[in-house]
């Protein structure tokens, strides 16, 4: 079947972030927020910041914390870049608000889909469930445990791994969920 006209894109990945930020919005002062446009920047946009201006990580490491590609982290800080400079030079309020992220905790917890063994691996260390063999079985059926970790108010539906609660509109499949998400769908 071929589409024409039709943009089908993949579902965006969840970027992880350490934290929300404690303030949330900034305007210029001495001017009334009612007469000031406003820019939004995501809250992934402000890890991006973050990791790349505060911490002085280079993009590479920087991404590997997010677990986003190089070139999606580059996309995002500058997108970040942008919004804060145009906030700066033109005068405008921003505001800090919502994106497609999720907490990260200390560790990742990975599981294996043929023995069901699950492990801990530190956060940011740059180890992909995908590219990863079971320390048990020997297997490449590792998957990233789905942690059901709430979201920010963005709109966005569940990411990859809680498919079965409506996100990509189809049935779960052992490459694309947790052996839970399977089991849920059977039931």
């Amino acid at each position: 079947m071929i589409f024409t006209g039709v943009d089908v894109a993949r579902p965006a990945k969840p970027r992880f972030v350490t934290g929300e930020p404690c303030v949330d919005f900034f305007k210029p002062r001495g001017i009334p927020l009612r007469e000031l446009e406003e820019e939004r920047l995501s809250v992934e946009e402000l890890e991006a910041l973050k990791l790349a201006d505060i911490e002085g990580l280079y993009q590479e490491d920087a991404a590997e914390r997010m677990d986003v590609s190089r070139p999606t982290f580059q996309r995002v800080l500058k997108s970040a870049r942008g919004k804060v400079a145009r906030c700066l030079v033109e005068g405008k309020a921003l505001g800090i608000e919502g994106g497609n992220y999720v907490l990260a905790g200390e560790g990742k917890t990975l599981k294996c889909l043929s023995c069901d063994h699950s492990w801990e691996e530190p956060f940011g260390s740059g180890v992909r469930a995908c590219e990863t063999v079971c320390p048990k079985c020997g297997e490449m059926t590792v998957r990233r445990a789905c942690a059901r970790r709430p979201r920010a108010k963005s709109g966005h539906g569940p990411g990859r791994c809680c498919a079965s609660e409506g996100a990509g509109g189809g049935k779960v499949t052992a490459a694309s969920a947790s052996t839970e998400d399977v089991e849920e769908q059977g039931n």
